[in-house]
């Protein structure tokens, strides 16, 4: 029995990279029947067969450190949520919706700007909104390849997802990262002014420099799962930080008075965009019934 990680799974085959290279498997039966599927990332046990060295099948789960339902990917060190400056622009709602997402988790949350040679001005803006999380921030342009180097220094030896909606460049970053990946990289709707999805199946990627990258569709979904509405103060690390002075006990930081969380606001501790965005997220989460809640 060997043991590897899955590094692509498509079409119900798992590829498992070991010690002894790649290892096309299937899935055992009693997975499916025990509603459990590997994923992408999973660290696994398998065998292979008697007739075939590079063919097997998967046979034990090794336990995860996390796990993501959209996309199906599992052993994350850190999101690198990714936001375009323009054409399309990013809307920052999601981008937090990543963050919670990740730090929900247990998942480093970091950001990355790019396309900053469109609208430096900007660019700026929103790197000091996201200054205010105590998250790393990278200035980056795939085309103009600036932030490459810092990007690597965040991605050496370490799990990573980039996450953000379809056209902010993450394939075009990646491409930089290392020539041996040429990814599709997708245009911008001149209609919709919205990306076009590329990417059409998850796959971890081997960096050149150390550690691995998930190239993955669909990653700007936003797992609300197990997640309260009075929790929800805890995954914005900026307003956390400022609610102990709070008047009242069990403060929703939003429209009570003595609130610390509204004075840090006014004193520019925290970002009236990243308020707003907890505001969105903490009505939407007020919606959902507690036995709803998994």
């Amino acid at each position: 029995m060997l043991t590897g990680t899955i590094v692509k799974g498509i079409g119900g085959f798992y590829y498992v990279k070991t010690p002894e290279g790649l290892i096309e498997c299937r899935a055992r039966g009693r997975f499916r029947k025990e509603g459990e599927s590997p994923m992408v990332g999973d660290l696994v046990r398998i065998t292979r067969t008697a007739e075939d060295a590079g063919k097997g099948s998967v046979d034990e789960i090794l336990p995860r450190k996390n796990a993501f339902i959209r996309p199906p990917v599992a052993n994350i060190d850190q999101l690198v949520v990714t936001i375009s400056v323009k054409n399309p622009e990013s809307s920052l709602l999601m981008a937090d919706q990543l963050t919670v997402t990740a730090e929900a988790a247990g998942v480093l949350p970091l950001i990355c700007i790019n396309k900053q040679d469109l609208d430096e001005k900007r660019a700026s803006a929103i790197k000091e909104i996201y200054d205010t999380t105590g998250y790393t921030v990278i200035m980056a342009s795939a085309k103009e390849e600036t932030g490459l180097e810092e990007l690597k220094a965040v991605l050496k030896d370490k799990i990573t997802a980039l996450a953000g909606n379809s056209g902010v460049g993450k394939s075009s970053l990646l491409n930089r990262l290392s020539e041996a990946f040429s990814l599709e990289t997708g245009s911008v709707s001149d209609k919709t002014r919205r990306g076009r999805h590329t990417t059409r199946h998850t796959e971890l990627l081997e960096l050149p420099f150390g550690g691995y990258v998930f190239d993955t569709p669909g990653f700007s979904s936003y797992a609300s799962e197990g997640i309260t509405a009075e929790e929800l103060v805890q995954f914005f690390p900026e307003i956390a930080r400022v609610t102990h002075p709070c008047r009242f006990v069990g403060c929703a930081h939003m429209a009570e008075p003595g609130c610390a969380v509204k004075e840090a606001l006014l004193e520019g501790k925290i970002a009236p965009e990243r308020y707003e965005s907890y505001q969105a997220l903490y009505q939407a989460l007020k919606q959902i019934k507690p036995w709803e809640i998994k």
